[in-house]
C-alpha cells in the first residue's frame, strides 16, 4: 500500500516559498545578460517565463510533487507555460489550508496557453474546424505540375506546406508556392509556406575502388580526406573508401568515436587518423551487410563539427526564400551565432522595417539541444519562432534509447518559452509509402497531438495519410490536451448489470468509437 508522503500545509508552504524566492533570483540572473536580445516587446513575457522554468528545473521537485498531490493540489507538473503564477497559486492555497492567510485573487492562469495558441495561429495559420495540432505536408516536385494535389491535401486536412530547398530550384519552388497560395484562397484560409534551408548536412560524396563491396561487422573502410586519397596506393589502408561532402568534418573525427550512416543503418567506430583520412571498423549492419552509397547521410555523434548552419548554397537560396516564405527552417542550428547569421542575412535582404518570415529552429544535434534555451531566446527576440523536433538525426546523435526523454524535455522547454513545436521525421512513413499504417506509427501520430504541428514527408499516398492523421488527431483531442488527459465519460465502458444487456451496451459504445469524425468544416468542440 502506497504511503502518503509526510508534510503538512504549513511545512509545504514554507518550502514552496523558499523555492519561489530562489526561482525569482536565479531566473533574473540568467535573463539579465540576455535581455538585450529581446528586440520585440512581445518576446518579454515568454522570455521571463522561460527563465523561471529553467530556474525551477534546477530543483528536484519529485517528492514535493507527491506531497502536493496528497493534499489534492497541483503537482506543478503542467506549469511550463505559467511558472510564476502556478507557484503563487499553489502557495496561496497552502497558506489558506494552514490558516496563515486567506487565498486572495489569482492571476489569469491560462494566459501562457493562450499566448502559445496565438503563436501557433500566427505561424501555422488558423483552422477553426480542425484539430489542435496543425498538419504540415512536404510538397513533391510533381505538385508544381499537378496543383490539384495540393487542393486534395488541404481538403484532407493539411494546414501548411513545406518545400525542401535541398531539392529542385527557384523555378519549381515558385510554381509550388503559387499552387499553395491558390489552394489557400480556394479553401478560404491562408496556407502557410515553410521553406527548409538544407544546411550543412554531412553526406557521402564519392566512392573509391571498393564501392561495390558489402560491409559487415568487422570490415574496415577509409573516410578519405580528398578525391586523391580514393586512388592512393597504401597496403595498410582499406580499399573500401569514401569522401565526404564536408571534408572539414574529418577534423572532428577522433579514435573511438562513432560513425552512423544512412539514418543508422550502418554503424562504425573510428580506429585511427592518418594522412589520407580516417579508418573505421563496422560495428553494426543489417543482415547481409550494408553498402556505402553516395548522398547517404553521415552522423558523428558527440563530435563538435563546428560547421556554420548556413552554407554558400543556403545563402544563394535565401535570395528567393526571404521574399517568398512565411517560415524559414534553419537546419542543424547549434549555436547562437547560427541564429545571428540567418538574421543578419535576412536583414541584408529585407531590411529592419519589413516584416520577417517566422523562424523554425530545427533541433538535430546534441549541441543544438543543449543550447536550445539560448537559441530560442535569441530567435524569438527578433521574429516569431517555432521549434522542429527533428527526431531522425537527433535519435542518432543522442542514441535511440535517449530520444524519448529528450523529446519530453524539448516539449516542456518549448511550452515554457511559448514556442510551437513541429513533431517531425518519418511520421506515418509506412502509410505514406504503402497506403497502410503500421501499428507503432499510429501511436506516434497520437503522441504528435501534444505538439502544435506535425510534419509529413513526401509519398505516393500523401492525401490518404493526411486524412488518416487528421482523424487520429481529432480522436486524441477528445481525450488529451497536449500532455494533460481530458476526463470525458468513458465510451468503451459503462456501469451495467452483469447480464446480456451489457453486451449490447458495449457493442453500441464500440460502434460510437468507430464512428468517423465529422468533416473539417464546422466541427463542434474542436480547438483552433
Amino acid at each position: 500500500m502506497t504511503r502518503i508522503p509526510a508534510g503538512g500545509p504549513a511545512q509545504l508552504h514554507a518550502r514552496l516559498t523558499r523555492i519561489a524566492a530562489a526561482v525569482a533570483t536565479d531566473a533574473e540572473t540568467w535573463l539579465a545578460p540576455r535581455r538585450h536580445w529581446l528586440e520585440r516587446p512581445e518576446a518579454a513575457g515568454p522570455a521571463a517565463n522561460l527563465a523561471a522554468w529553467l530556474a525551477l528545473r534546477q530543483h528536484d521537485l519529485t517528492r514535493l510533487q507527491d506531497q502536493l498531490s496528497a493534499w489534492g493540489l497541483s503537482s506543478l507538473g503542467r506549469s511550463e507555460a505559467r511558472v510564476t503564477d502556478s507557484l503563487a497559486r499553489v502557495s496561496a492555497t497552502l497558506a489558506a489550508l494552514a490558516g496563515l492567510q486567506p487565498a486572495g485573487p489569482q492571476a489569469d492562469l491560462f494566459a501562457g496557453e493562450r499566448a502559445l495558441a496565438e503563436a501557433k495561429r500566427q505561424l501555422f495559420g488558423a483552422d477553426p474546424g480542425g484539430p489542435y495540432t496543425r498538419i504540415l505536408v512536404t510538397l513533391p516536385a510533381a505538385a508544381a505540375e499537378q496543383p490539384s494535389l495540393i487542393d486534395d491535401a488541404v481538403a484532407a486536412g493539411a494546414d501548411c506546406v513545406r518545400i525542401n530547398c535541398a531539392h529542385d530550384g527557384p523555378a519549381v519552388w515558385q510554381r509550388l508556392i503559387e499552387g499553395a497560395r491558390a489552394a489557400g484562397r480556394r479553401a478560404r484560409r491562408p496556407l502557410r509556406v515553410l521553406m527548409d534551408l538544407g544546411g550543412p548536412k554531412l553526406r557521402i560524396a564519392a566512392l573509391g575502388p571498393g564501392k561495390s563491396r558489402r560491409l559487415r561487422p568487422g570490415d574496415r573502410f577509409l573516410l578519405a580526406a580528398d578525391e586523391g586519397a580514393l586512388r592512393a596506393v597504401d597496403d595498410g589502408l582499406p580499399r573500401c573508401r569514401a569522401t565526404l561532402t564536408l571534408p572539414q568534418a574529418l577534423a572532428a573525427a577522433r579514435p573511438g568515436g562513432e560513425i552512423w550512416i544512412d539514418d543508422g543503418k550502418l554503424g562504425a567506430v573510428i580506429e585511427r587518423r592518418c594522412a589520407l583520412g580516417a579508418t573505421a571498423r563496422v560495428i553494426h549492419a543489417k543482415p547481409g551487410g550494408g553498402r556505402l552509397k553516395p548522398a547517404k547521410g553521415i552522423n558523428l555523434p558527440g563530435a563538435d563539427l563546428a560547421l556554420p548552419a548556413l552554407t554558400p548554397a543556403d545563402l544563394d537560396h535565401l535570395d528567393f526564400v526571404a521574399h517568398h516564405a512565411d517560415l524559414i527552417g534553419l537546419s542543424f542550428v547549434q549555436r547562437v551565432e547560427d541564429v545571428d547569421a540567418l538574421q543578419q542575412a535576412l536583414a541584408a535582404r529585407l531590411g529592419r522595417r519589413r516584416r520577417w518570415p517566422g523562424l523554425v529552429l530545427k533541433i538535430e544535434t546534441r549541441l543544438g539541444l543543449v543550447n536550445l534555451p539560448d537559441l530560442a531566446l535569441r530567435a524569438l527576440g527578433r521574429q516569431p519562432t517555432a521549434i522542429m523536433l527533428a527526431r531522425g538525426d537527433l535519435a542518432i546523435e543522442l542514441g535511440f534509447e535517449a530520444l524519448s526523454a529528450a523529446q519530453e524535455e524539448l516539449l516542456s522547454l518549448a511550452a515554457a518559452a511559448r514556442l510551437p513545436v513541429i513533431w517531425a521525421t518519418q511520421v506515418a512513413e509506412n502509410l505514406l509509402k504503402s497506403g497502410r499504417p503500421s501499428r507503432p506509427e499510429i501511436s506516434d501520430i497520437a503522441l504528435a497531438q501534444r505538439a502544435e504541428c506535425v510534419m509529413l514527408n513526401k509519398g505516393p499516398h500523401l492525401v490518404e495519410a493526411v486524412a488518416f492523421v487528421d482523424d487520429v488527431l481529432r480522436r486524441m483531442d477528445r481525450r488529451q490536451r497536449k500532455r494533460s488527459p481530458r476526463l470525458r465519460s468513458a465510451e468503451l465502458w459503462r456501469l451495467a448489470p452483469p447480464s446480456g444487456s451489457a453486451g449490447r451496451d458495449r457493442a453500441r459504445a464500440a460502434a460510437r468509437c468507430r464512428r468517423p469524425p465529422a468533416g473539417r468544416k464546422g466541427r463542434a468542440g474542436s480547438r483552433a
